[in-house]
């Protein structure tokens, strides 16, 4: 029996490691394996090699290298940001949080946890597209906020918000600015300094880095707060030993990912543009995020009468790796809080796909998922009861 080829489009999930990265990685597994803490040679030497990766890493994004600080990926960024900037703007009296109904969960969560301490968070909506203005950000601020923490990119619908704008609302009432941009560095142009971000949090699995590592910007004069204690790492803001064999990858990851960012964007944006023009082609479907003002990768859609769940495991039998939402909340049978954002009925945000693709994926690939789906789509149509009620109009159509 001849193997099926597995076709990866859930790369906004993660990425598999790029040959520099592990290439990158392999010397700080015995060559150089010192503690970069320790004060002899060996460790001194693994120091020196920490201090390069987080000057190569701060160049890529703009900023100065005592401004990054490692971590263990784009979720404790998130957390360790929100809870900086809330405790700094409790100590002045301030205690508002202005955020957006379709924020990652590692965000919207730490807002849920704040509210119980007290704080009040406005929780922005978003239009049909999956988007916020500079002025309904400029709107929400009140003389209390001490926050407003706005993702880069969505996660799941890949709309890119106007963050230099934004930020720029934030610079002008002091407000500090914190955007979660995993989905974004890498894959998009990002310069913390043109677009006036104050706190960015960033995880290398999403360009082809090691899982398990990350890093949050911090903008110079911000008085980040401890989220880990124990040590005096990370100038004494993140307690633990750097992996440094990992930031070594992430560092190379990021490094060819933002030389090749371009030519990366072209190629992808030729087989999303492709793929949505196929799959718009399923009757009763309909495509989730703005058009053009989206990640090059990303393809959200949603097909009215059946259940993402059942798609993505047909899908996965015909070899297809999808998803229909964030991976974080994959084994959720709740629609995506994203979709619901956007005004989707609860009916309609079930049937949901997600495909994110890389720089890897082949138009040949492509061509055969818009060959495949819309086989799954009427498989599932024609077993589905709420389908056939659709059908005989019995209920309206949604999309």
């Amino acid at each position: 029996m001849k193997e099926m080829k597995t076709i990866y489009i859930d790369n906004a999930a993660t990425t598999a490691m790029s040959d520099e990265a592990i290439n990158a990685m392999t010397p700080y597994f015995k060559g150089v394996y010192g503690n970069p803490s320790s004060l002899h040679t060996v460790g001194q030497i693994a120091k020196e090699e920490l201090d390069k990766f987080r000057q190569e890493i701060a160049l890529l994004i703009g900023a100065e290298a005592r401004e990054i600080y490692f971590t263990s990926g784009g979720s404790e960024a998130d957390n360790q940001a929100i809870r900086s900037a809330a405790i700094l703007g409790s100590l002045k009296g301030k205690k508002h949080i202005v955020s957006s109904q379709f924020e990652h969960h590692a965000v919207l969560h730490t807002l849920k946890k704040l509210e119980k301490e007290g704080f009040e968070v406005t929780y922005l909506k978003v239009s049909k597209e999956g988007l916020i203005t500079a002025e309904e950000v400029l709107a929400a601020i009140r003389p209390d906020t001490a926050l407003v923490t706005v993702m880069f990119a969505n996660n799941e619908i890949g709309t890119i918000l106007p963050i230099k704008e934004i930020g720029a609302v934030c610079r002008e009432k002091k407000v500090i600015f914190h955007t979660d941009a995993v989905q974004a560095v890498g894959h998009v142009h990002v310069n913390v300094k043109e677009q006036n971000i104050d706190m960015l949090s960033v995880s290398a699995h999403k360009f082809h880095g090691p899982k398990g590592v990350g890093f949050l910007y911090c903008k110079r004069g911000i008085a980040l707060k401890n989220l880990i204690e124990g040590g005096a790492q990370e100038r004494g803001k993140r307690a633990g030993t750097e992996n440094l064999a990992a930031i070594a990858g992430m560092a190379a990851a990021l490094k060819h990912a933002c030389e090749h960012i371009d030519e990366n964007a072209a190629k992808e944006i030729k087989l999303r543009d492709k793929l949505i023009e196929g799959l718009l082609k399923i009757p009763h479907s309909k495509l989730n995020g703005d058009k053009t003002l989206r990640l090059p990768n990303n393809v959200n859609m949603c097909f009215e009468g059946i259940e993402g769940e059942s798609l993505l495991l047909l899908l996965d039998a015909k070899g297809i790796c999808a998803s229909s939402g964030s991976a974080c909340t994959s084994g959720s049978l709740d629609p995506s809080h994203v979709l619901l954002a956007l005004g989707l009925p609860h009916e309609v945000a079930h049937g949901s796909l997600r495909l994110s693709l890389s720089e890897w994926n082949t138009e040949e690939e492509i061509d055969y998922v818009i060959k495949e789906v819309p086989k799954v789509v009427e498989y599932l149509r024609n077993i589905s009861p709420v389908w056939e009620a659709l059908e005989k109009g019995e209920k309206p159509h949604l999309i």
